[in-house]
């Protein structure tokens, strides 16, 4: 196993970490057989980072490692989880969460806890609760060892949450596509200069970049150097150093066992000029691949009837880009779940356009977003054809 500087702190972590939300299933629960034979092995091959979260698996992964850890493992692992911020109402959910979870996990410390899912307005409501000075405390009531958060918004966003605690780490979301993403490259880089660990998690994209189409693996085949899809990935985020983890949720011991050999052969700097040519050439083709020649600029925001419109764009676009309609219509019919369970959220559904082209003059890509409302919906909302483009 390679292991890799983390942020400040005086610890070497595995290239390779384990992520604990994707675990083999069955009848509903945890296959715990299976799922303890990929930890062993993992951790007898030198992964020494663990990551859960108080939801994963309904909260059946915290208890389940806490059970696998317990048969000698907690010594040679460094272990964390996450505060379910979603779910802290008042300043006493934060000892209430944590001794949860140190119940679960069957541990008395956790080496790190991460602030989970954090973007502006979750990260403020935490602020002004006072975790800052709660975490300086249970850190030195030794419960857990180091204060991080995970991330899911934009790179002002998490520029603001870096600058605002001396914090030392963080989890993103980043990989070849996600370049500028989210935090994307620039907060992976802005993290890093300020000493923070980054760990990365989705290098996948969800498992959508571990099957590529015709057109991007006709890419991959024309490098010397022979790789899946799933090893350039993640070989794209070993070559750079500022990332510290690099955090897989794996499903089987063959995914366990191939992506212990990728870390073997991981390195920064390990890819060539060219080779890492292929990846420019491998987001184009994916990107190829769909309809809208939306760029997210914004400029059509807002629109009157409060429809996210780049947001519908992006999902229709990657259930193209990358094959996977059901993940498309199940974040769209989650939309329309958060709008009728609380209706002060509005309704960003295609769904709700009236074609009042509003914003067309406004786009600089000159698109017929009255046009395309509907073929998204009809798409997403009524399990419609996928059309690349309009009749």
């Amino acid at each position: 196993m390679k292991y890799r500087p983390f942020g400040r702190l005086d610890f070497k972590v595995s290239a390779l970490g384990f992520g604990s939300m994707r675990l083999p299933t069955k009848d509903g629960a945890i296959d715990e057989a299976k799922a303890t034979e990929m930890f062993q092995y993992a951790i007898d091959n030198g992964v020494n980072y663990i990551d859960t979260a108080y939801p994963y698996h309904g909260g059946q992964s915290e208890a389940f490692l806490g059970r696998l850890l317990k048969s000698g493992y907690r010594d040679r692992v460094k272990l964390a989880t996450k505060l379910p911020s979603w779910l802290v109402k008042e300043p006493a959910d934060f000892d209430k969460f944590l001794n949860e979870q140190l119940r679960r996990l069957q541990v008395d410390y956790l080496d790190f806890y991460l602030l989970h899912s954090i973007n502006r307005n979750s990260w403020i409501k935490l602020r002004d609760l006072g975790v800052r000075e709660w975490a300086e405390k249970a850190i030195s009531s030794g419960r857990f060892c180091y204060l991080g958060f995970s991330f899911h918004g934009e790179y002002e966003e998490f520029k603001q949450i870096v600058d605002e605690y001396d914090w030392t780490m963080c989890l993103v979301q980043y990989n070849y596509m996600d370049v500028n993403n989210q935090a994307g490259m620039k907060g992976v880089k802005y993290a890093a200069s300020k000493g923070m660990a980054v760990a990365v998690m989705e290098p996948l994209l969800g498992g959508k970049l571990a099957k590529a189409p015709n057109s991007v693996q006709a890419i991959w085949d024309s490098a010397t150097r022979k790789l899946s899809p799933v090893g350039w990935a993640l070989m794209w985020l070993w070559n750079q150093p500022e990332i510290s983890v690099v955090l897989s949720g794996m499903s089987t011991l063959e995914q366990v066992q191939q992506n212990v050999a990728f870390a073997n052969e991981s390195g920064v700097g390990s890819l060539s000029e060219e080779e890492l040519a292929l990846f420019d050439k491998v987001r184009q083709a994916y990107k190829d691949l769909t309809a809208i020649p939306c760029t997210r600029c914004g400029y059509c925001m807002p629109c009157p009837q409060g429809i996210d419109i780049p947001r519908n764009f992006t999902v229709y676009n990657e259930a193209l880009m990358y094959g996977d309609t059901k993940s498309a219509r199940g974040q769209y019919e989650q939309w329309k779940r958060s709008h009728e369970n609380d209706p002060s959220r509005p309704d960003i559904r295609a769904a709700q356009c009236v074609q009042c082209r509003t914003c067309e003059d406004k786009c600089p890509q000159s698109i017929p977003i009255s046009e395309w409302m509907p073929v998204v919906h009809k798409a997403l909302g009524e399990n419609g054809p996928f059309v690349r483009t309009l009749k």
